[in-house]
C-alpha cells in the first residue's frame, strides 16, 4: 500500500544546514518512463549543500527536495510499463528529492542492488560513479596503463575514482588535507597520496613520474589549482572540472596548453538529459557493476544518519572531517 503523504526533509529558506526541516508532502505519482522508488537510504552530496545555500537551483520541472541518489524498492510504475517490476530493490540517480519516503525518477537512471550490499552502501553509488565514469572515463579517457590524480581523495568522489581508476588498470595519486585521509587513499588503491597542507602536489607528481606529469587529473577544487594542474599534466594530458570549491577563475598559461596539447574539460550532472544519463547508467551497468558484485570495488561509507538529523550530516559534510559518503537512513 502507497500513503497518501510522506515524510520529507525539505529547505525552509537559503542557509546553513539549520534551514533543513522535516514536513509532509504528497507521494508523487509516476508519469510515462517513470518509476516510483520507496526510499530506504539516501545520498547526501555537496550539490545539496549548494541547493541549502541557495547557490543551485534544481533544473525546471524536478522537485525542489534535496537529494540526488537513493536506494530502495520500485512500489510502483508509470503508464506504459517498465523493465522494473514493483518489489524490485533499486538504487538511482535522481533529478531531487531524495530527501523523502518516496522519490520519483526516470527508469533508465536506476540500477539494480548489487548482490549483497547493505542498501545504506547502495545508496551512497549513483551521484559518485555516474559523476566519475562520465568525467574520468567518458571525457578524460583515462585507459589502462595511464596515470591519474584526483584531488579531494578522501571524498565521496575521490574515493570512488581511486578504486575505479586502479580497477582499470591506472596508475593512481591523489589528494588530501590530513595524514589520516592520505593513508585512507592509499588503502584504496593510491600508489602516492599528497598531503596538500604540506607538499606541493606538482612538484610531488613530477619526482613520481620522473618529470612527466600525469595522464589525467579530476579536480573539483578550482581556483589556483587549475593553472598548477596544467603545470602537472603530461603531453597529451587532460584537465577535468567538476566543482569550484576555490573559485570559477584562474590565469592560466595557454602556451603550455598549446605547446603540450592539453585538454581542459569538465561537465556538470544534473542538468543532462534523460537521454544521456541513462547511457551512463548502461555504461555503469556493463562496466562497473560487475566489479561491485565480485566485491573488487565497493562504495566508502563514513556514516548513517537517520532522516529527522539531515541538518547533522550536511554540518559534518561541510566540515570535511568524513572520509567517503554520508548516508540518510529512512528504515
Amino acid at each position: 500500500m502507497i500513503p497518501a503523504e510522506m515524510r520529507v526533509v525539505e529547505i525552509a529558506a537559503p542557509g546553513g544546514p539549520e534551514v533543513l526541516r522535516l514536513a509532509t508532502r504528497r507521494v508523487p505519482k509516476p508519469g510515462a518512463g517513470e518509476i516510483l522508488i520507496r526510499v530506504r537510504a539516501a545520498g547526501v552530496n555537496r550539490p545539496d549543500a549548494l541547493q541549502r545555500a541557495g547557490a543551485y537551483a534544481p533544473p525546471k520541472g524536478a522537485s525542489d527536495l534535496p537529494g540526488l541518489e537513493a536506494a530502495g524498492e520500485v512500489a510502483a510504475v508509470g503508464p506504459g510499463g517498465s523493465a522494473w517490476a514493483v518489489g524490485d530493490p533499486v538504487t538511482a540517480l535522481l533529478p531531487g528529492g531524495g530527501y523523502a519516503e518516496y522519490v520519483l525518477t526516470h527508469q533508465d537512471h536506476a540500477l539494480p542492488v548489487p548482490e549483497d550490499m547493505e542498501i545504506t552502501a547502495a545508496a551512497g553509488l549513483c551521484e559518485t560513479f555516474f559523476t566519475v565514469w562520465s568525467n574520468v572515463f567518458l571525457r578524460g579517457r583515462l585507459a589502462a596503463g595511464e596515470s591519474f590524480l584526483v584531488h579531494g581523495g578522501s571524498s565521496g568522489i575521490g574515493t570512488t575514482a581511486i578504486q575505479l581508476a586502479a580497477a582499470r588498470g591506472a596508475r593512481v595519486f591523489a589528494t588530501a588535507g590530513s595524514e589520516a585521509k592520505c593513508a585512507a587513499c592509499r588503502e584504496l588503491g593510491a600508489e602516492l597520496a599528497i598531503n596538500y597542507r604540506e607538499a606541493d602536489f606538482v612538484a610531488e607528481l613530477r619526482a613520481a613520474t620522473g618529470g612527466r606529469g600525469v595522464d589525467v587529473i579530476l579536480d573539483m577544487v578550482g581556483g589556483d589549482y587549475i593553472a598548477r594542474n596544467v603545470r602537472a599534466l603530461a603531453t597529451d594530458g587532460r584537465l577535468v572540472m567538476i566543482a569550484f570549491l576555490q573559485g570559477t577563475k584562474a590565469e592560466v598559461n595557454f602556451a603550455q596548453v598549446m605547446m603540450r596539447r592539453l585538454t581542459l574539460t569538465g561537465s556538470t550532472l544534473r542538468p543532462q538529459s534523460v537521454e544521456a544519463k541513462a547511457a551512463i547508467a548502461a555504461d555503469l551497468r556493463r562496466e562497473v557493476w560487475p566489479l561491485l558484485a565480485a566485491g573488487r570495488i565497493a562504495p566508502v561509507i563514513d556514516c548513517v544518519y537517520p532522516l529527522e538529523q539531515a541538518a547533522e550530516a550536511h554540518a559534518r559534510m561541510e566540515s570535511s572531517a568524513h572520509v567517503g559518503k554520508i548516508i540518510l537512513s529512512l528504515d
